[in-house]
């Protein structure tokens, strides 16, 4: 899946603007978003982000020895921006996602989860807080996550809104860091896509590591 070029403004791009968290994180322009990861975390920072120029825009916490089901995205001043939370005792994965560090229902921006228990390579849907029927997602995404290779749909259209692209480097390697570029469109929200991002690697890893498997009742 190829990278759209910094600046660049890819065909089939998404109604100006696509606000899920603020207009204040929607560029007229395709961002690079170049993803950090780190196999252990001991400072608690389990992502980085950092733009093209390689400043840091966003970081989420998390803990080494931790109940995987709670995550805060700050941005570079270390303010909360979004609290993703995922619900217990269900089929799907289900993450909700709140305003700031909030976990209120009144501050409920999104949900996330598989789009089926049975997959092979797991889709991901997204629910606005609007959307309170869901039979349609207002986002899908689609692809191969291990491998890096993910596209983010405008619901069940080929409205591209983002992309995930691997990125080798030798330093990640030796250091174990997993580094991959997100690419958000223009006029697309990039801190909504990040979390998004978070939520498919935190169901990519319970879907590897079993934390989950024997908790599963029901979907709620």
């Amino acid at each position: 899946m190829a990278a759209v070029p910094y600046g660049a403004h890819p065909p089939h791009q998404a109604p100006a603007p696509l606000a899920v968290v603020s207009p204040l994180f929607c560029a007229s322009y395709a961002v690079p978003l170049t993803v950090t990861k780190k196999a252990i975390s001991r400072s608690g920072r389990d992502f980085v982000v950092t733009d093209g120029n390689g400043a840091e825009m966003l970081r989420v916490n998390g803990a080494v020895f931790s109940v995987h089901d709670h995550r805060v995205l700050l941005d570079a001043a270390g303010q909360p921006l979004l609290s993703m939370r995922e619900k217990v005792f269900t089929m799907h994965n289900r993450w909700q996602v709140f305003r700031g560090d909030s976990t209120n229902a009144s501050d409920l921006l999104f949900t996330a989860k598989k789009s089926s228990i049975f997959q092979l390579k797991p889709e991901v849907d997204v629910f606005l807080a609007g959307n309170h029927s869901e039979q349609v997602c207002d986002f899908k995404i689609r692809g191969s996550y291990i491998e890096r290779s993910c596209g983010f749909y405008l619901g069940n259209s080929d409205t591209m809104v983002a992309q995930i692209n691997r990125k080798y480097t030798a330093t990640n390697v030796l250091l174990e860091k997993d580094t991959f570029v997100v690419t958000v469109f223009p006029h697309v929200d990039y801190v909504f896509i990040t979390a998004v991002v978070v939520i498919l690697d935190e169901i990519h890893r319970e879907r590897f590591d079993g934390t989950t498997i024997f908790d599963i009742v029901t979907d709620m």
